[in-house]
């Protein structure tokens, strides 16, 4: 009996070629650094990971993130309903800078927001005098995400907007609907999974995120010392068990990021096509 022949040529190679990359680039190092963590007992990686220097570590890495992710969330919508809905000189370029922050080494990111907002600066010093100060505070860390998290959000919501049928929005209005009722019952349930994964993912990133925030952070232990930081700073005194431990903490969230953005997006694939088979 003669075997039946894949429609794709060449399968058994590729998933075999795709299987040896993932294995030899992402989970042989992950799983070298869950065995490191492994080496201690149960009571000291618990009071590892509950040591105060790290449980302040976890505040503001997370907080901060969790609080940059809010502030795309809103303004990342604005913005993408500004380049979706309105035509206007510039949109294209705007449109383009969006992803500015994609291309820009995290580091240079970093640099440019401390000179900004640095409190001799042109835009810092008038901040201090309101008693605002951005850099070497959570303030700072906050705006470096918040930059870093921006396209994620901005690029997620685009395409949802463009697939919101105007034709629908147009009969709500003739029908007598307000442009809230509009927005409230057709545009925001339309949108809404692209949103949340947009959300997830600039959280997501913000978690990890290093280069931007070391410089404006100012790393100071229990004030502005995020989880990565910390994890380089162990490695750096030879502590590899300890900084393999707070490693396996940050792939545990993101594991859990990724899966809720699989399941966001998932979500959002089955609505598009519910909306589309109506």
């Amino acid at each position: 009996m003669s075997r039946e022949r894949s429609v794709l040529p060449g399968f058994g190679l590729t998933v075999g070629y795709t299987t040896f990359f993932l294995s030899a680039v992402v989970l042989l190092p992950l799983t070298a650094m869950i065995i490191k963590a492994s080496n201690i007992n149960h009571a000291a990686f618990i009071k590892l990971l509950l040591d105060p220097e790290a449980v302040a570590s976890y505040k503001i890495s997370f907080g901060t993130s969790f609080l940059a992710a809010i502030i795309n969330f809103v303004f990342g919508f604005l913005i993408a309903w500004t380049l979706t809905r309105y035509d206007f000189p510039g949109r294209k370029f705007l449109d383009a800078l969006i992803d500015l922050p994609f291309a820009l080494p995290t580091a240079v990111s970093g640099i440019a927001l401390t000179a900004v907002f640095a409190q001799n600066s042109w835009l810092g010093m008038h901040l201090a005098a309101m008693g605002i100060k951005v850099v070497y505070t959570w303030i700072g860390i906050t705006v470096a995400l918040t930059l870093i998290g921006m396209p994620f959000v901005v690029r997620a919501v685009q395409p949802a907007l463009a697939e919101v049928q105007r034709d629908i929005e147009d009969a709500a209005e003739t029908l007598g609907a307000s442009r809230f009722t509009i927005f409230r019952r057709i545009i925001f349930p339309t949108i809404l999974p692209a949103l949340l994964t947009g959300f997830a993912m600039a959280f997501a990133r913000g978690i990890g995120e290093y280069g931007s925030v070391v410089f404006i952070s100012g790393n100071l232990p229990m004030q502005t010392e995020i989880t990565p930081l910390l994890i380089v700073k162990r490695l750096e005194e030879y502590k590899y068990v300890d900084a393999a431990a707070l490693g396996c903490i940050m792939l545990a969230m993101s594991f859990v990021m990724l899966l809720s953005i699989n399941l966001l997006q998932a979500w959002s694939r089955r609505r598009l096509f519910v909306g589309k088979k109506r």
